[in-house]
């Protein structure tokens, strides 16, 4: 009888052991796929910052090329107001009424 309850004891230990070994092993890949998963939203993420970084920078050389337009213009209206000698209309506009 105590060899049989022995077989049945040895029996039930490897179908415990199996069971947790599979278990474990499930555990692994979920953990395995999580990291994956992980490392993808991570790189989308880091993708979507450059693209955010890069519009500003278009944004920033967009209006820095602006204000150069304007400073350029700005110059040229002073040069020509020089050139002739004449107060630009709009300036006397201010003082003369």
């Amino acid at each position: 009888m105590s060899n049989r309850a022995a077989k049945k004891m040895s029996s039930i230990t490897a179908w415990e052991n199996s069971k947790k070994a599979a278990m474990e092993a499930e555990l692994k890949a979920k953990e395995e796929e999580l990291e994956k998963k992980k490392a993808e939203y991570a790189e989308q993420m880091k993708n979507k910052v450059a693209m955010i970084h890069k519009a500003a920078e278009e944004k920033r050389a967009y209006i820095e090329a602006k204000r150069g337009e304007e400073i350029l213009k700005a110059e040229e209206m002073a040069a020509k107001y020089r050139a002739t000698g004449l107060a630009p209309k709009k300036l006397l506009g201010c003082f003369g009424a």
